[in-house]
């Protein structure tokens, strides 16, 4: 995805090769600072299925899910077909999407760091709740407030690190979100491993301990410098370059500063950027808002690392065994992560998106002969076929760590020309968080309805992602993110909805409306 003319929106020259800087030590603190919001959300889906797997947590809140789970003549894939436990994982991710569609002007008007704040005090405030609950009523109002606190964080955290990032190194800057949500689900597969022999109290422990990386958000949003982007949008042009010239380490700024300038003053011309977004200009920003989050959702993933304690002890493994075997994914995860860093910049991301893709096609399509041919309702897979179970899932889990899981945030967060960024950023959010809520929902009814056929149907979503990948999908490595928007009329089929006067019509429409430019 190379530069050309005047795309859909945006600024309206290239100045890519005059961008100076370099990696400084400030961009890697604030960086790293600001992607634990990214920990929070990745603490929440590890620690989920390790406790919906505790037998003191069940007997507590879903006893009838307790009782299912001992009786030995139940079907193995619908011992924890349960709605209630269903929505105790899938609550937080609807009040998620609700939370990232207010998150959005708040974010846009007030700045990244707010809404970084705000996202740490709600899920502070919902591990709280949820440590202490006595009763089903405040386990679920927990679960809403961590649900506000991941809406607001995954909202404005990569906005914040594309913004911070040089454009060289954007791609694997921004893997940092990426990097500290696959750390978080290994962290909590590893209090849970430690917390289900601390009886009856453990799960609280492990719910509980959601609060660091909490309050690590919270003091690192108050500690942050807000982005340069941001803070011209806000009118202040002043510290904005101040902060450009500190992050990128030299005085030579000009060009970057006059790409933020003209995003700047197109985005204050615009008052309703979801309004705006739906309009034909930007069609391929709006089709990868919503395509690239709810892929990544369809891949499955979320569906392994929710329930894996659960999967794997209804694949016969007993319970020690099967936390430690999602502590191993959860490894593999955050190991898998780091390739996606080493690669994203130098590879590109239709690379890694596509060879992840059909590398967890193989193995979804491998569990699911192993299940149907060797796992029945009151069988117990022998330990050959569940050591090779787990090495396959771990292998899918590798390609998801390297492709889709940090490229179906890093994508999404680069493309948006700065005027509707907030609110395509929101989109993004709230259609991951909309297919994560229905996929956790809807999870354990569809692992008893489908049984085996259950990797099968994921492998038919993976394989329609990577397809739409290899034909809609331009590369974006290299390409600055203010600049990113003139890169749409290079693409086969996107240039035919992007007007070919589109430079001329910024440019009357800023004359037009002189009042509205803040």
């Amino acid at each position: 995805m190379a530069g050309g003319s005047f795309g859909p929106a945006g600024v309206a020259k290239e100045r890519a090769q005059q961008y100076k800087g370099k990696l400084t030590s400030y961009v890697i603190i604030a960086c790293a600072v600001a992607a634990i919001g990214g920990s929070i959300f990745g603490y929440d889906i590890g620690i989920s299925g390790g406790v919906t797997s505790m037998d003191e947590f069940l007997e507590k809140f879903f006893h009838a899910v307790y009782i299912k789970k001992k009786k030995a003549h139940e079907s193995n894939y619908c011992k924890y077909d349960s709605q209630k436990l269903a929505a105790f994982t899938s609550s937080l991710y609807l009040a998620g999407l609700v939370a990232s569609l207010i998150a959005s002007p708040i974010t846009r008007k007030y700045g990244r760091r707010t809404s970084i704040i705000c996202g740490g005090i709600s899920f502070l405030i919902g591990a709280t709740l949820n440590a202490a609950a006595i009763n089903l009523a405040m386990l679920l109002l927990g679960r809403i407030m961590l649900g506000v606190g991941i809406g607001f964080g995954n909202q404005a955290v990569p906005l914040y690190l594309s913004e911070m990032a040089p454009t060289h190194l954007r791609g694997g800057l921004n893997m940092m979100f990426q990097l500290a949500t696959t750390l978080g689900i290994f962290t909590a597969n590893m209090i849970n491993f430690g917390t289900q022999k601390l009886h009856p109290w453990g799960w609280r422990l492990s719910l509980g301990l959601a609060a660091a990386p909490a309050l690590l958000m919270t003091v690192g949003g108050i500690l942050l410098p807000e982005t340069p982007n941001s803070l011209i949008e806000q009118g202040r042009k002043e510290k904005g370059r101040e902060v450009l010239e500190k992050i990128r380490g030299t005085k030579d700024v000009d060009a970057e500063f006059e790409d933020m300038i003209e995003a700047s003053e197109l985005s204050n011309s615009i008052k309703h950027p979801f309004r705006n977004i739906l309009e034909k200009k930007y069609r391929p920003e709006l089709v990868m808002a919503i395509c690239m989050p709810m892929f990544q959702i369809l891949t499955g993933i979320n569906s392994i690392l929710f329930y894996a304690p659960v999967l794997f002890q209804s694949m016969g493994f007993g319970g020690n065994a099967s936390l430690y075997s999602s502590a191993s994914t959860g490894a593999v995860l955050a190991s898998s992560t780091l390739i996606s860093i080493a690669t994203v910049d130098k590879l590109g991301r239709r690379a890694l998106l596509i060879t992840g893709g059909i590398q967890m096609i193989i193995c979804q399509v491998i569990v699911a002969v192993i299940l149907g041919v060797k796992f029945g309702n009151n069988q117990e897979l022998s330990k050959g076929f569940s050591i090779l179970v787990v090495v396959v899932i771990c292998l899918f889990v590798l390609a998801f760590g390297y492709s889709w899981g940090p490229l179906g945030w890093t994508v999404p967060s680069e493309i948006f020309p700065l005027e509707i960024r907030s609110a395509g950023q929101s989109i993004t959010v709230a259609v991951n968080l909309l297919f994560t809520f229905i996929i956790a929902q809807a999870f354990l009814a569809l692992l008893c309805a489908f049984k085996f056929g259950f990797f099968l149907f994921f492998a038919g979503w993976i394989t329609i992602m990577t397809i739409f990948v290899y034909v809609f999908l331009p590369e974006t490595k290299g390409v600055p993110i203010e600049e990113m928007a003139l890169m749409w009329k290079k693409h086969w089929f996107w240039k035919r909805l992007v007007p070919a006067d589109r430079e001329d019509e910024e440019t009357n429409g800023r004359q037009s409306n002189p009042m509205e430019v803040n």
